[in-house]
């Protein structure tokens, strides 16, 4: 890999203070920030000022100070909520870590005594999380790191953290490993340690720095890490035949990074350590201050660098533009650049907006037709591990109550009920719950299709697809391959909101990142699965951030031609956690669907998003570039949690079509119309 390239990031004026692990395992993290291939500053300093302490060292200088960046366990960060933390990199596994152990010489059940490593918060947190929900409930007490192997004897079992773990499972009659442990318990992987930074301290150039350093070194140097790992491993025992641990072969310690150890924090991930954090919190293990006892757990990522088209915008947005010659040119069908729909977004008339996404609309669909389907919004569980800021929906899977999955019997009912009002569509779609894997998921749609075969199923959103795969440990083209041979038609667009990390990391710290969305729909697509494109705006996101969304979707279509249409609609906040103040009237959703039937010049349909304002904006919506009235919507549970309650039937959607200046004309999901 390239050295890491600076171009387009603002500078620090100083190195970063830094302090990271002195583990085995954080050396993928740390390898490519030291030495020739650094990242240095103009001056020739480096990006990062790094020295490698203990785990509970390095929170404790991020705590006093000392440093402005730690990789610290994940514990520490409970107590400092205000620190950002670097969005895509940890220190994990899914199932054993091999580095993190408890030993001892009787039965789990026999323990009486726990000596914990002082060294690491987390491990310690976590040992006595699945003690309690184990039935066990031992004493505890610190224990000086390194030497807990010695005091692990009789009645007393240790915990073992970090290098000093390597090779304790053939010396103890009881050696557990709390990654295999934790994955047993709950399903879900675990995050012990990630990047965290003091307030303000962190730039976008850190946060690429960082994720280059990963990605060079994992793809590098692991082998070699791994290598000079052992080397100092056997000097350090023939200086000192007592240092804890022993030296394993080189190729264990290099299937140890590659093969254990995950390093990142994609979706998954932070499942396991939102889960982490709120078990802790509830046992009384963790306190979080400013965080009241209904609130869910949060994390505070840090913001992410402007990708590379956008700061071209940027750059581009210095020239000149002229708000008509740009209206023309997009109603005319010409391709806007990004830093033209952005000017457009922030300085056309919205009535202006509207006349020229119209005109769009009627090169596109010049019959005067509006299409609609009949189809049933079915959310067939509402457990969900995501927690969501803006979702007053979901119910986590630690709930004691409120919790469903629908049964077969009531889905029978919906199914029915929906063939009998017209319905040709299921939109199927659900919390990320933990007990469904990819099994019950292939079962159902076998079902639904042997048991209802007129039913197209629109189903799972690409959020769900990648909570799937990650519950299963498979990639994303395997798990549509499964799900479609058993019956899955068609992807809905939802979880997208806003396709930008930046915004994402505030308002669903713990769902999946802009790319892994895009990445289902590719993978998709490739598999001839026709989807939808969906946005969510009124998050106070910026011009920027809503057209790099468009732009996102419009580069996938171009790639591959399978999102069949676009839907926006502003977030309704009544009931949620998430206060925001922002502009989510009907004349701002006006022109941002305008703006959206200009820029997205390859996705041919527009569907308006009535259910959110009603069917009067609907009609007007029309007019504002849309050629398509949605869903009747027999059914739905989430946004009318939050505020919005518009329903109606086909004949007052026909109506309301109507009364826009056009003809209604029922659909099926590939925008095909039907008789009747």
């Amino acid at each position: 890999m390239a050295a890491f390239d600076f171009d387009g990031f603002e500078l620090p004026e100083q190195p970063l203070r830094t302090v990271a692990v002195s583990f085995l395992n954080a050396r993928p993290l740390i390898h490519s920030l030291q030495g020739d291939a650094a990242p240095r500053l103009p001056d020739g300093r480096p990006l990062f000022e790094l020295v490698e302490a203990l785990p509970s060292a390095c929170a404790s200088a991020l705590e006093q100070g000392e440093a402005d960046l730690g990789l610290v366990p994940v514990a520490a960060y409970a107590a400092h909520p205000e620190w950002e933390v670097v969005p895509n990199i940890g220190i994990g596994c899914r199932g054993e870590v091999e580095t993190v152990v408890l030993v001892a010489d009787c039965p789990l059940e026999e323990i009486e005594n726990v000596w914990l490593d002082e060294a690491s918060r987390t491990s310690a947190v976590l040992v006595r999380l699945l003690m309690r929900a184990s039935g066990l409930a031992p004493k505890y007490a610190p224990a000086r790191h390194g030497d807990g192997a010695q005091l692990a004897m009789g009645k007393d079992a240790a915990l073992i953290i970090g290098d000093a773990a390597f090779g304790l499972s053939e010396r103890f009659t009881t050696c557990i490993d709390l990654g295999a442990w934790w994955l047993e318990q709950t399903g879900l992987p675990f995050v012990f340690a990630f990047w965290a930074a003091r307030p303000e301290k962190l730039m976008p150039v850190h946060v690429a720095a960082l994720e280059w350093a990963r990605e060079r070194s994992l793809q590098k140097y692991a082998e070699q890490i791994a290598a000079g790992y052992r080397e100092e491993k056997l000097a350090e025992l023939e200086a000192s035949p007592d240092s804890p641990g022993e030296a394993m072969p080189a190729n264990h310690y290099a299937n140890y990074l590659r093969r254990r150890i995950r390093y990142g924090l994609e979706t998954h991930q932070r499942e396991g350590l939102v889960e982490f954090l709120t078990q802790a919190r509830e046992s009384g293990l963790l306190e979080i201050p400013g965080l009241a006892s209904e609130d869910p757990v949060h994390v505070r990522f840090a913001g992410t660098a402007a990708p590379a088209v956008l700061r071209r915008a940027r750059a581009r947005r210095r020239e000149p533009m002229e708000v008509q010659a740009l209206l023309d040119k997009a109603a005319a069908g010409e391709r806007l650049e990004l830093a033209e729909g952005i000017f457009l977004h922030d300085r056309a008339d919205v009535m202006a907006l509207g006349r020229a996404a119209d005109a769009r609309r009627r090169a596109l669909h010049p019959e005067g037709q509006v299409t609609y389907i009949i189809d049933r919004n079915v959310n067939y569980t509402n457990v969900c591990v995501t927690r969501c800021k803006f979702c007053n929906f979901y119910v986590p899977p630690t709930a004691k109550t409120g919790k469903y999955t629908l049964s077969r019997e009531q889905l029978a009912q919906k199914f029915t009920e929906t063939l009998e009002l017209g319905g040709v569509q299921i939109l199927l779609q659900g919390g990320l719950n933990p007990e469904l894997g990819i099994e019950w998921y292939e079962d159902f749609f076998r079902w639904t299709k042997r048991e209802f075969p007129g039913l197209h199923m629109h189903a799972l959103s690409p959020t769900e697809v990648i909570h799937i795969a990650q519950l299963e440990d498979m990639p994303i083209r395997a798990v549509l391959e499964r799900l479609q041979a058993a019956g899955m038609d068609s992807l809905p667009g939802g979880g997208a909101e806003i396709l930008d990390d930046e915004i994402r990391n505030r308002i669903s710290p713990f769902k999946n990142t802009a790319e892994e969305w895009l990445e289902v729909m590719r993978e998709a697509h490739a598999l001839g699965m026709k989807t939808t494109a969906t946005m969510v705006f009124g998050f106070q996101e910026t011009s920027e951030h809503r057209l790099l969304h468009m732009d996102r979707l419009r580069a996938l279509q171009d790639e591959t031609g399978g999102f069949t249409a676009f839907i926006t609609w502003p977030f309704q906040a009544d009931g949620t956690r998430l206060k925001l103040r922002d502009d989510t009237s009907a004349m701002q959703y006006l022109r941002v669907q305008a703006v959206a039937r200009l820029y997205l010049d390859n996705i041919p349909n527009i569907q308006v998003s009535w259910p959110t304002l009603g069917p009067e904006i609907g009609e007007l919506a029309l007019r504002f570039g849309a050629n398509d009235f949605g869903s009747v919507m027999i059914e739905e549970n989430v946004v009318s949690q939050a505020g919005a309650h518009f329903m109606m039937t086909a004949e007052e959607i026909e109506r309301h079509v109507r009364l826009a200046g056009f003809e209604p004309h029922r659909r099926n999901q590939r925008y095909e119309l039907l008789a009747g």
